[in-house]
């Protein structure tokens, strides 16, 4: 075994268990370190607080005297929390989270100093907007760039930081980050909703987009990791031969937690508690050492910012357990990778649930009105939404081991299908008063009977209805949540806004009550729609031909999937529902196709690496003790020894076959990606990394794999799938 490799298995199996303390009841650490409702009501004055509330819940302005109050009790209740700095925290197009520190500490001459925070240290910084992803929205010298408060996401203390949630834009006023255009998606979303709402109950004056993530990911020991240079530099593995055993025994699956895991995350878990992240359930996933959380459902603002906090918290918590967490799509080959499932739904300020059906045939009209409409939306806007989960690493998810192929549908189960089906086949024109009566009583009436044991769940869907809401499968597990609930409820908003129109021209021009149009319009969008309705399994060429004739995209890798963000309907679409203008969106499409080159180029470099500089040594070295060996038994056994050293030599031959082809196609892969970065043209070297560059991983992959089933375990440089896999 080789050194590395040897020490890295010792220390994982000598590690001492980590304490964990729980005497506390985890609603009691409940939001402990946000600066929410409860803390400023004993921190702010009433006027302050009536201001922050307004500016969450009405979208006012705060005005700078109270923004001072404001900065002065977060100061206070920071600095009585042991705080010492504070950021502005923001989700640049990097993927990551970003903060810049600045200590509360001021000088104020003859050797005093005081801790300082005002209202414009509270309400904007300027970091520097051309060194993060920008898309040609900035120049190198073109720095200036700000960050300004989000109020509807509350401030925490993480360590002994404020943090402060804000958005990001340029000096020109273009976003640069994934909150802003989300916030104008919901502002959107909110205001056709609200219209549409008030249809059935004219109290409704405010409709929240809901969303509940599920994060599934690895846990791996840190000293393992750490021998894996694939792992280290691209968070999965490029190579690896797959273990005797995998997942096929489907033991794994809401197992009893391995004990080294839970105590991980009951820590985090507490972590989470005291940032008011309501994490509530946690089980085993189907790969060997793969798991999950999840949380309740939030508000989709705060739910984006929660999850790609909990991200960063993750993996510092990990650090303690010496964890390295994997959140790649796919970290290893032949077993199960990793996705972030959107739960999405939208709620009334008077706690109704839109798509969670009621008691009353009038509330399941409202319910269906609001479920048709989403069908609708992702129908007109599949190849869009197959953009927005569109990565280097989703790529090698998507279409395998229970994860959703490439082609958007929709699931809705069997009886929710016969009732769509009941409502598409009343007459057409005006619906007549006995068919509204069947309808509400025999169909729309048993809703709620049909969904408590008929809605059945499709792994294979991308985007199915799971009782009370609509599960987005597709997203993929590093993704930031802004990105797909940005334009899911940006095309949602704009089908709504559509559906009102038409609506009310029916109640206006055709006479008709509010019902009769409802129930006339509802039925041409399930006709208009059904293409995307699909209850199979979304895996084989059967339904991908299916799709085809359906009209449906099939946009299998990223390159070809992101054009739809820049298609002339999605720039108008952007445009008309004021999340996004054509500088904004043709810059984050810059950026998106920038980062899968960079992506699969570094990638391509690491595999090189570790082909020529771990595997083909070892497999030589061995390869000269097997010919050490044919060479002693030719002493001792003269003409003879062919027949005793058979197996030796054919060893040697088929190492030295796989050697020579496993460089020939690195060889071929370095010369396609010198060619990919010679082009200009980000487009094209994007293409040629995927057309060009990126086959020929399986092609050496395959090589090495073979080469570490003949070459001698101790000498294998590389921790293997079954110690990464197993070792807990």
């Amino acid at each position: 075994m080789s050194t590395l490799r040897f020490y890295a298995i010792k220390e994982t199996f000598n590690r001492k268990p980590i304490a964990i303390e729980e005497n506390v009841r985890r609603s009691e650490l409940f939001g402990k370190n946000v600066f929410n409702e409860n803390t400023m009501r004993q921190y702010l004055t009433k006027d302050a607080y009536k201001s922050v509330m307004d500016a969450i819940e009405n979208g006012t302005k705060i005005d700078r005297a109270i923004a001072d109050q404001i900065a002065s009790a977060m100061k206070d209740w920071s600095l009585s929390k042991g705080a010492t700095h504070y950021t502005h925290w923001f989700q640049p197009l990097t993927g990551a989270t970003a903060e810049k520190h600045d200590a509360f500490f001021e000088p104020i001459g003859n050797g005093n100093a005081i801790e300082k925070f005002g209202g414009g240290q509270l309400v904007q910084q300027e970091p520097d907007a051309s060194s993060f992803p920008n898309g040609g929205i900035r120049n190198t010298f073109e720095a200036r760039g700000y960050t300004a408060w989000d109020p509807t996401s509350p401030a925490f203390i993480f360590g002994t930081t404020l943090c402060i949630p804000t958005v990001f834009v340029s000096y020109t006023g273009e976003a640069l980050d994934y909150k802003t255009p989300l916030l104008r998606a919901l502002q959107a979303v909110d205001k056709a909703a609200t219209a549409v709402a008030k249809y059935f109950d004219k109290n409704v004056t405010k409709v929240n987009a809901t969303l509940g993530w599920e994060q599934e990911y690895f846990l791996i020991d840190t000293a393992l990791a750490k021998s894996r240079p694939d792992i280290m530099l691209t968070g999965r593995t490029l190579l690896g031969h797959s273990p005797a055993k995998g997942q096929q025994l489907d033991d794994h699956y809401f197992g009893s937690i391995p004990t080294r895991a839970l105590n991980y995350m009951r820590d985090l878990e507490t972590e989470c508690m005291l940032l008011g992240i309501p994490v509530k359930t946690r089980h085993n996933e189907v790969a060997p050492n793969q798991f999950e959380l999840a949380p309740i459902f939030e508000e989709a603002n705060l739910a984006v910012d929660h999850n790609s906090l909990i991200m960063d918290v993750m993996q510092k918590v990990a650090d303690r357990h010496h964890f390295k967490v994997l959140m790649h799509e796919k970290p290893f080959a032949g077993v199960n990778g990793s996705g972030k499932h959107n739960n999405w739904s939208l709620a009334t300020n008077t706690g109704v649930n839109l798509l969670s059906p009621g008691k009353t045939p009038m509330h399941n009209l409202e319910f269906l009105t609001f479920f048709v409409n989403t069908i609708k939306a992702v129908y007109e806007n599949e190849e869009l939404l197959r953009a927005t989960i569109a990565s280097a690493s989703n790529d090698h998810r998507l279409g395998a081991n229970e994860a959703p192929p490439a082609i958007i549908s929709v699931f809705i189960g069997s009886q929710l299908s016969a009732v769509l089906d009941a409502l598409e086949n009343v007459t057409k024109g005006k619906i007549s008063p006995k068919e509204m009566t069947d309808l509400k009583l025999n169909v729309v009436g048993k809703i709620p009977e049909i969904l408590l044991d008929n809605t059945d769940r499709n792994r294979t869907s991308p985007f199915a209805f799971t009782g009370n809401k609509f599960e987005f499968r597709a997203v993929g597990s590093t993704a930031n949540c802004a990105n797909p609930m940005t334009v899911l409820n940006t095309i949602v908003a704009k089908q709504l806004q559509e559906f009102k129109t038409e609506v009310d021209s029916l109640i206006k021009d055709k006479k008709m009550k509010k019902d009769d149009a409802i129930f006339n319009v509802l039925r041409e969008y399930i006709k208009a729609s059904k293409n995307i309705m699909f209850e199979g399994d979304g895996y084989g060429d059967a339904w991908e031909k299916e799709a085809k004739k359906r009209g449906l995209s099939n946009n299998k890798t990223t390159p070809v999937a992101l054009k739809a963000k820049v298609s002339k309907d999605t720039l108008a679409l952007f445009d008309e529902m004021g999340v996004m203008n054509k500088v904004e969106a043709e810059a984050r499409y810059e950026i998106e196709v920038e980062e899968y080159a960079m992506r699969i180029q570094i990638e391509g470099r690491v595999l090189g690496d570790i082909a020529r500089n771990h595997v083909i040594p070892t497999a030589i070295r061995y390869q000269n003790i097997l010919i050490e060996n044919v060479k002693g038994l030719k002493e001792v056994f003269g003409k003879d020894f062919k027949k005793l050293a058979k197996e030796q030599i054919e060893i040697v031959e088929a190492i030295s076959g796989h050697i020579e082809k496993m460089n020939k196609g690195v060889t071929a892969m370095v010369n396609e990606r010198k060619k990919a970065n010679k082009m200009d043209d980000v487009e094209k070297r994007a293409a040629t990394y995927c057309d060009k560059v990126k086959p020929y991983f399986d092609e050496i992959r395959y090589h090495c794999d073979k080469l570490e089933m003949l070459v001698d375990d101790e000498l294998w440089p590389l921790t293997k799938y079954r110690e990464l896999l197993f070792t807990r």
